[in-house]
């Protein structure tokens, strides 16, 4: 069994007070994905801090963390982060972005992304396939998955297929290629941190938002099937 090299592209960190719960984001991907790639070997980049590969070529497949930032925030790092995603795009690299990682595939390729007209997404969604591709498997009409987000993509880059779509999210997932795909969720939480995360933000988010969010934990969620179409995807 040949490794894989998985860069793991940092945007942001756990608060102190959460790491508990399930670590940072350096050990909740990781813990993913060792249940259905036990070949993938992760190499970390604090990018949001300006630690960047030294080279495109450094990994075969890169993922791209979720952030309290915005891909439209005038900050260095998300400039540099646009552009090594516009490198992998030019690679031969498997690229897959999650949340704010998402955003900046639209971003970077040339679509937009702005504040949702609904206001946050928070808890589980249900998330809808607009089409049936080889690598999504096992196939499945719908999936359930945690959602902690703000900024969506309003509009597709230029060659862009949707994949899937959520009754509050319209582009919720999609791919630019053969080898870029982004998903508007966060395959890598745990309930208890998106809990968590929702308590910590009920004056931003919203009183009835957060109740309905953290009720909605009952529902089951498919992160598991998901972490075996992302792998399948990056083979």
């Amino acid at each position: 069994m040949s490794l894989k090299k998985v860069g793991l592209l940092e945007c942001d960190h756990v608060r102190d007070e959460l790491r508990h719960i399930a670590g940072d984001y350096c050990e909740m991907f990781p813990a993913l994905f060792a249940q259905v790639a036990p070949d993938w070997e992760f190499h970390f980049y604090d990018v949001c801090n300006g630690q960047f590969p030294a080279s495109v070529d450094a990994c075969d497949i890169y993922i791209c963390t979720g952030s309290k930032s915005s891909v439209y925030d005038d900050d260095e790092w998300i400039s540099r982060l646009k552009e090594f995603v516009v490198s992998i795009y030019k690679s031969n690299a498997v690229y897959i972005g999650v949340c704010f990682g998402h955003q900046i595939l639209g971003e970077a390729l040339g679509g937009k992304v702005e504040k949702a007209a609904v206001g946050w997404c928070v808890g589980v969604h249900h998330f809808q396939p607009t089409v049936h591709e080889n690598w999504m498997q096992p196939v499945t009409d719908s999936f359930n998955l945690l959602m902690m987000c703000q900024d969506q993509v309003v509009e597709l880059p230029p060659y862009a297929t949707l994949l899937a779509e959520t009754a509050d999210c319209p582009h919720a997932m999609f791919r630019v290629g053969e080898r870029m795909l982004g998903i508007q969720a966060h395959p890598e939480f745990p309930k208890a941190y998106d809990q968590a995360l929702m308590e910590l933000r009920v004056e931003r988010i919203g009183e009835k938002k957060v109740a309905l969010g953290i009720a909605s934990l009952e529902l089951p969620t498919h992160e598991i099937m998901f972490a075996h179409w992302i792998k399948n995807f990056s083979s």
